[in-house]
Parts: structure tokens; sequence; C-alpha cells
């Protein structure tokens, strides 16, 4: 049942995630492979290398209602080895390249760590963009 909710997010992408799909696939990040829309445990995470235990979340406005579900399934993930990276939709789409910043400054530094045989450093936590107000520019 996950699997095919999994297929159908993959359908129904945000223009958000659509955009950041577009800078990760077919091994744009330093040859690493993303998947999106994959099943982990319980949870479907936007994005995924599982070669580096890297998860991409973008989130909307619902998620403004469910910090608590997302606080779980972060430490679920975190527990796991997993990193997470949360952006807000409205930053990848005004934001795109230093989202995509934001992946390399990561890569470089697991890449480097990993031609050194260490474990990659945990990244810095990003802050998502707080959106203005309805209506208010």
């Amino acid at each position: 049942m996950l699997r095919q909710r999994a297929r159908q997010l993959r359908k129904t992408m945000t223009e958000a995630e659509q955009a950041l799909w577009a800078k990760l696939r077919r091994r744009q990040v330093h040859g690493h492979k993303f998947r999106r829309q994959h099943p982990l445990g319980g949870y479907i995470v936007d994005f995924v290398c599982l070669d580096k235990k890297l998860v991409v979340e973008v989130d909307g406005g619902q998620h403004d209602e469910q910090h608590d579900e997302d606080v779980r399934r972060t430490r679920w993930l975190e527990q796991r080895g997993f990193q997470v990276m949360r952006f807000w939709n409205h930053q990848v789409l005004t934001e795109l390249d230093a989202v995509i910043r934001g992946f390399c400054g990561t890569w470089f530094a697991m890449v480097r760590d990993d031609r050194r045989g260490s474990k990659p450093p945990h990244p810095p936590r990003l802050r998502r963009v707080d959106l203005p107000p309805r209506g208010e520019v």
C-alpha cells in the first residue's frame, strides 16, 4: 500500500518538487543517485540519496499544522543514520540555486570525508524560510 501511495505521489508532485527533481535526477549532483517519493520504513520521503543517507524534504504550508509529526519523522530517520534537509516550497521555487548550493556544500563535505575513510559530518540544520502571511508581499 505504501508503494502505491509513493507511485501516486510521484505522479502528483508539487511545482517545487518538480523543480528540485529536475536538478537532482540523472545523477546531476556529484554523480549521486536520488530517488523521489521513496518509502523508508512507514514514511515516504520526498527525495533520498540512499548511498549517502541524505533525505531532502520540500515542505508546503500543511507542515505548519503537522510539526510534531515532522519532528517524529526526522528523529526516526536520523536514528537510522539519515541526514535530513528541509526546504519550504517557496524557497525551492524562488531560491533554487541557493538550495542546490546547500546540497553542494553538503556533498563536498561528504565526498571529502569519504575519501579519508571517515564518517560524513552531520550537516548544519537549514532553517526553512518563513513565508509572509497571505496577501502580504
